[in-house]
């Protein structure tokens, strides 16, 4: 038994299906999951010592990729002085500043510490402003577990083929209505039906959690004209393609601004940190300014400041835009690999986030990427495995790149992964 196998028995004693977050166990991928020892740059190794190009990197917030010495001395220093006071520091001021000089319509925020906290904040004062109740979401989006939310999502509901969660309440499940992403005729007949109840629009402006979909030309544009049309609140959820997509945001490249923005895991540089912003008005309702009531005991604590501080920092426009090249490059050579395969695929990538389905024409909603083939994915995840390419084990999850990922890196991985399609692809042909 290998030293990873042996701890998963262990940890299948201890947590529900061996993990702490559901995506953890390989069920999308008919998979055991490794264990991972340690980072570096653009790798891991797990317990037994196999080394893997990891394309994962915690779900996003590594934008720098493992362990980089600007994060880690940052922390030393943090850590040297304290580590939570449960009191106002100076490293949130700087974190505050630096995410709105870099997305400045998030004018007024709130550190958090996880993403499902910073879109169920953002839900409530969008609900206090408008004295309203019903939110829109989109289907295969995920905003995080929180109640409200677990109606038609994405991440790991997608993966496991749940459509809700057992524990939602009824009553509450009823507030939340499902739009199909990119479908603006849909969405429009829903906001208008619904315009005197509807609190808030909320929508991943690149969805993530579904595999990488972009909005369609126009589409987050009909978001903010229905928006501003009926007086419900936008909302933006850039946990995840926050300063990947664009420094700035979804609305440096889309040009649309919304009323409130979340944000997480780049913003902490691994650590656990998140955020909601947007318009004073909105966030002054947020206690003490306002009623709405949020509190956080670890939220803005030093260590999560400082890692994100350090991040952002680091993350300067040329960084990004070599990352963004490479991402694009990475894409590319999965679409031509498959090709040169005979395997049906589209790819692309928004920022340093990318993706792919094993299906011939292009995603455009939730549904779209249910058509794909998850049964040839599943070989493939494991053929890369293998060689040691670790992507997402879901079909419905994004990839991202990290500043570490070098041009040598991005050749080793397409040489991977054209071994890991061929061998996918011929186990197929054979009925193996």
């Amino acid at each position: 038994m290998t030293r990873s196998a042996e701890l998963m028995a262990r940890a299948r004693d201890l947590f529900p299906g061996g993990v702490n977050s559901p995506v953890r166990a390989f069920r999308g991928v008919d998979g055991e999951p490794f264990v991972v020892a340690r980072g570096s740059g653009a790798r891991i190794w797990d317990v037994d010592g196999k080394e893997y190009i990891d394309y994962i990197l915690s779900w996003g917030p590594l934008v720098l990729g493992h362990a980089p010495a600007v994060v880690l001395d940052a922390l030393r220093d943090v850590m040297a002085r304290g580590t939570s006071f449960g009191i106002p520091t100076e490293l949130e001021v700087l974190l505050g500043e630096r995410v709105r000089e870099m997305m400045p319509h998030v004018e007024r925020l709130r550190f958090v510490s996880s993403g499902t906290e910073a879109t169920m904040s953002a839900i409530r004062v969008a609900r206090a402003a408008t004295g309203r109740d019903a939110i829109l979401k989109f289907d295969g989006c995920y905003h995080g577990h929180a109640d409200s939310f677990l109606v038609k999502a994405g991440s790991g509901v997608a993966t496991l083929g749940l459509p809700n969660s057992p524990g939602v309440p009824a009553s509450l499940a009823a507030l939340t209505l499902t739009a199909t992403f990119n479908d603006v005729a849909e969405t429009t007949a829903m906001v208008r039906a619904n315009a005197e109840n509807l609190a808030a629009i909320i929508v991943e402006p690149v969805v993530g959690n579904s595999g990488l979909i972009p909005p369609d030309p126009g589409f987050l544009q009909a978001l903010r004209a229905l928006a501003t049309e009926t007086g419900a609140v936008l909302i933006f959820d850039e946990v995840m393609t926050g300063f990947r997509v664009a420094l700035g945001g979804a609305r440096e490249v889309y040009g649309v601004t919304p009323d409130l923005t979340t944000l997480g895991k780049v913003i902490g540089g691994g650590l656990p940190v998140a955020a909601y912003g947007g318009r004073p008005d909105l966030m002054d309702r947020v206690a003490p300014s306002g009623p709405v009531y949020q509190a956080g005991t670890l939220s803005g604590n030093p260590l999560a400041m400082a890692g994100g501080l350090a991040t952002l920092k680091a993350l300067t426009p040329e960084v990004h835009a070599t990352m963004v090249a490479r991402t694009a490059r990475l894409a590319a050579g999965v679409a031509t690999i498959a090709r040169e395969c005979d395997v049906p695929c589209t790819a692309g990538s928004v920022g340093s986030m990318w993706g792919f389905f094993l299906r011939d024409t292009p995603v455009h909603s939730f549904a779209d990427a249910r058509t794909a083939d998850v049964a040839l994915f599943k070989r493939f995840f494991h053929e890369a495995l293998q060689r040691g390419v670790y992507l997402a084990p879901s079909a419905f999850e994004a990839g991202f790149m990290s500043a570490a990922h070098d041009d040598a890196v991005i050749d080793e991985t397409l040489d991977k992964l054209r071994s890991a399609m061929q061998a996918a692809a011929a186990s197929r042909a054979a009925g193996a």
